[in-house]
């Protein structure tokens, strides 16, 4: 077994953590930390808008956003782009200095300034080829218990009083 994206490409896992011999989801217990964490950032981000998009369009025609099919960097911090503009972000991380962030959590507020300044990767750069499998291939993931989804991100939580939220203000998703 090796290392497998799911999915979204990007972030990859040891197969032999995350699937059972048989090809089942491994309980969430039997997990590391760091790949519950992942796994569960995945299940927020699938079906999200691309950043790059959301700085192109904003909240206001985010039905013009492409999902995102790639994610890079760590859970909360990533950049998570679609196809057309993972170009972008590759070109950012190797060739504008972007992988001095690799690990940090300056990785995403760096190439969205990038970005939004007009950064783009230059006409032919090719980025990276990826070998795409079945998406329908991989078995249902397990439902994670209550605990498994409480991932400490390391973050203070922050409590809100629904009472205090504008219903009416756009906020960024």
């Amino acid at each position: 077994m090796g290392k497998v994206s799911i999915g979204l490409r990007g972030w990859r896992f040891d197969e032999e953590e995350v699937f059972t011999e048989d090809g089942e989801y491994r309980p969430m217990d039997e997990m590391s930390e760091d790949t519950r964490k992942r796994l569960v950032r995945l299940t927020a981000l699938v079906g999200s808008p691309c950043d790059a998009c959301w700085l192109i369009h904003g909240d206001a025609e985010i039905q013009k956003c492409n999902p995102i099919e790639v994610v890079y960097g760590e859970p909360h911090y990533e950049a998570a782009v679609c196809r057309e503009h993972e170009r972008d972000f590759l070109y950012w991380y190797f060739e504008e200095g972007g992988k001095q962030y690799r690990g940090e959590e300056q990785l995403q507020d760096e190439f969205h300034e990038w970005f939004a300044d007009g950064g783009r990767a230059p006409e032919g750069y090719e980025g990276v080829e990826h070998v795409d499998t079945d998406p329908a291939d991989l078995p249902e993931p397990p439902d994670p218990d209550m605990e498994a989804m409480n991932v400490d991100t390391g973050e203070p939580k922050e409590e809100i009083d629904l009472r205090d939220v504008d219903v009416d203000q756009d906020y960024p998703s």
